[in-house]
């Protein structure tokens, strides 16, 4: 039998596995109304692990890392250009 925190932890991976293919379809679409709709059942999903991670933390099933320091920051900020677009 499975406890919440395994089945919170379980819809959170799945739900995080839904964007990230989301992300792939929509970038890989041509018809705008197909990227359209995904985006917004991708909108909708975010939404849900909103909820979900809400729900872990007041649970507290799942603790965040530690903020990134403003060194850190800086020294991913460095790695990339900041004045030049793709």
């Amino acid at each position: 039998m499975l406890d919440d925190k395994t089945m919170v932890a379980d819809t959170l991976a799945g739900v995080n596995g839904e964007l990230t293919r989301y992300g792939g379809m929509i970038a890989q679409s041509e018809n705008q109304e197909l990227k359209q709709t995904l985006k917004q059942m991708r909108n909708q999903c975010e939404m849900s692990q909103e909820e979900i991670y809400k729900l872990a933390r007041e649970r507290e099933y799942y603790v965040p890392a530690a903020p990134a320091t403003q060194e850190e920051i800086d020294h991913v900020k460095s790695l990339f250009p900041q004045d030049k677009m793709f």
